[in-house]
């Protein structure tokens, strides 16, 4: 399986990609993870990147395309991957269906979990966190005993600025306007598999497993 993985924030993307790549047995290629892990390396295509997100800007396409083009070049690779992370946009979209083709390879297809936006502020809006050791919770889904104290170090729990509604709106914009073409580009390609993802995990993991088995 060759596939890509979209969806917003918030749309439980990293419990599904655990699943996928348990199931497929496929490595997990997190674009993220791959520019981190190559600047803590001091790479030269990490420092490279480096430079842009110092300055913070967005690291240009050409740096990412050929960290992925680098990575899908290893032997893990061959046999599938889970894209997670890139493509992003149109222009990233192209670039990776250029890249696949030079390495004689295509994609199956785009899994694109789609949560309604009202979903999404609910949910990430509703997490706390505690000061202390990390614990997570959630008003709604996942209460500590008392209000705003963790039920496993009695620490105080807090909401993260990024989980506040209206931060969590605006990235709701952005990853709307980045990626309306590209699912569309994928649409029209006949590989976009979308699957409701306000469901409950459990369910949309066995849309997911209907779709991709269907391939």
């Amino acid at each position: 399986m060759r596939l890509v993985l979209l969806g917003p924030p918030g749309a439980g993307k990293g419990t599904q990609a655990a699943h996928i790549v348990a199931k497929y047995g496929i490595p997990h290629i997190s674009t993220g993870d791959m520019l981190r892990e190559a600047i803590k390396n001091n790479e030269p295509i990490g420092l490279e990147a480096k430079r842009y997100i110092d300055k913070g800007e967005l690291v240009p396409d050409d740096v990412i395309i050929r960290l992925v083009k680098e990575r899908l070049g290893k032997a893990d690779a061959r046999k599938g991957f889970l894209l997670d992370g890139f493509p992003r946009t149109l222009a990233q979209a192209q670039a990776l269906t250029k890249l696949l083709d030079e390495l004689g390879q295509r994609l199956n297809a785009t899994v694109y979990i789609n949560v309604p936006d009202d979903v999404v502020v609910e949910r990430l809006s509703g997490r706390r966190i505690c000061k202390a050791c990390g614990a997570n919770f959630h008003v709604k889904y996942l209460p500590p005993k008392k209000q705003g104290v963790c039920d496993k170090c009695g620490g105080e729990l807090y909401q993260r600025p990024d989980d506040q509604a209206e931060t969590i709106k605006n990235r709701l914009a952005v990853f709307h306007r980045q990626t309306a073409d590209l699912i569309e580009y994928y649409r029209k390609l006949g590989l976009l598999a979308e699957v409701p993802g306000e469901l409950p995990p459990n369910d949309v993991q066995a849309k997911i497993d209907a779709r991709l088995d269907s391939l």
